[in-house]
């Protein structure tokens, strides 16, 4: 019988205390043995070593669930911020959740509503079909056949949240000194902060109804499908919607779609990005694969509108000069619409000169800037032969860009997030897609400041 998440500070130190005692005892192997081994057998040994860090990581996340685990399935996305081995290994919080039981799931019910589920709806499922980091989903009807989805929130991760946050920042300042190569202590306490006031939001069932129906109200993309929200049946713990049918991206690759199926639903996942942003102006901040589902009917479902955000016209206008500039081949105006675009995007400060960005910055960032534009330089690209995330910088260039980065737009961290999600996603579905967007055309702008 599957048990709930430890709701004292006291477990959930417990569980932090030995991951953090494995991962440790596993660097300080690993080093021992590093020295020992051939050069040819470092890389594959310091990739086996990532794994099995991401695995003590994972494991430890799925017992404490709740904001924990919402963390893992972010990191996991997060390609500059840890080796692809953990990511890799924290992927799993997207789907391989341990469910809870029918005695809890009851509690909550009790609790929101005062009474079981078998009440509040005409059937109710006590085992769930999905499990998320901050509940699991269960399958329900309403007396004229409606079939419904409702998520339930475990019980005790609310209160939990704050101890968590500062139980995670200790994980990843520990695991940072050795030998996994991660920020600094000012860029994770500053990308911890942040996840915690959106976290906050999407432990607020009654703020995610809002948005889920915000969304479900306003997106008029053909091909696209928001489920509507029963608020009489929601509250702060609970999320009653429409249920919708299909296949979450590793079942639906799992049927061997052909090159036109792929290309048809990559060309739904690129449109509805850019819509989002440039239309709606605002972004579905949570773009891991569990949150989509591929329709029979050809239709691109998208699911869990916790985590959202907001895109500002400032950061709209200043990315689009930016990626533009990008795209311009005289080299000189290039640099100098870049070096603009990113002062306004706060990643450096006005103090800047001209001489030090074409020379140090745009060196620094050549790599990353070739991998974000690869995909603009024709009217189709083969996602299939994306490259992979430029790896961590070498120590000149990170020697040359600390110096000088002062931070980022608040709107950066989700835009990008998002956006890694988007190209992950079609790079494992081999799409090929139409890139036009007017992002990348003179003379656009954002349209819709909603």
């Amino acid at each position: 019988m599957n048990k709930a998440p430890p709701a004292s500070k006291l477990g959930r130190t417990a569980i932090t205390g030995l991951a953090l005692a494995q991962a440790g005892a596993s660097k300080l192997g690993h080093k021992a043995r590093q020295m020992l081994r051939s050069d040819d057998d470092k890389q594959l040994a310091q990739e086996r070593h990532e794994a099995e860090i991401g695995r003590i990581l994972f494991k430890a996340l799925n017992q404490l669930k709740g904001s924990a685990l919402k963390v893992s399935q972010l990191l996991s996305m997060e390609a500059d911020f840890l080796p692809e081995g953990i990511r890799r290994e924290l992927a799993k919080g997207c789907h391989q959740v341990t469910p809870l039981n029918r005695a809890l799931i009851h509690k909550v019910f009790q609790r929101e509503f005062g009474m079981a589920p078998e009440h509040l709806y005409a059937q109710f499922d006590a085992h769930a079909f999905a499990a998320a980091s901050l509940g699991q989903v269960h399958h329900a009807q309403l007396a004229g056949g409606q079939q419904l989805a409702v998520k339930v929130q475990y019980p005790g991760i609310a209160s939990a949240i704050g101890s968590d946050f500062r139980m995670l920042r200790g994980i990843f300042q520990t695991l940072a000194m050795g030998t996994i190569v991660l920020p600094s202590k000012e860029v994770i306490d500053r990308f911890m902060h942040e996840l915690e006031i959106k976290m906050a939001e999407e432990l607020d069932y009654e703020h995610e109804a809002m948005q889920l129906n915000w969304f479900h109200e306003h997106v008029n993309l053909p091909g696209i499908v928001i489920p509507k929200c029963l608020e009489e049946m929601s509250s702060k713990r609970v999320l009653t919607m429409e249920k919708l049918e299909g296949l979450h991206l590793e079942a639906w690759l799992a049927t061997a779609p052909d090159q036109a199926q792929r290309n048809h639903y990559g060309q739904l996942l690129f449109d509805w990005f850019w819509y989002s942003v440039c239309e709606l102006g605002r972004v579905h901040a949570d773009p891991h694969p569990g949150n989509f589902l591929f329709m029979p009917d050809g239709r691109l479902a998208v699911l869990d509108f916790g985590c959202t955000n907001k895109i500002s016209f400032s950061f709209c206008d200043a990315m689009a000069r930016s990626w533009r500039a990008l795209k311009m081949t005289d080299e000189v105006e290039r640099n100098r619409l870049l070096r603009l675009a990113y002062i306004d995007l706060g990643l450096f400060a006005d103090t800047v000169t001209q001489a030090e960005f074409d020379s140090d910055i745009m060196a620094a960032l050549a790599e990353l800037h070739a991998w974000k534009m690869e995909a603009f330089q024709s009217t189709h690209f083969d996602f299939s032969n994306k490259s992979s995330y430029p790896k961590t910088m070498n120590a000149e260039h990170s020697r040359l860009l600390s110096g000088v980065l002062v931070g980022w737009h608040e709107d950066v961290p989700y835009f990008d997030r998002a956006y890694l999600g988007l190209m992950n996603m079609l790079k494992k579905m081999g799409a090929v897609v139409n890139t036009e967007i007017a992002w990348t055309k003179q003379g656009t702008n954002h349209v819709n400041t909603n």
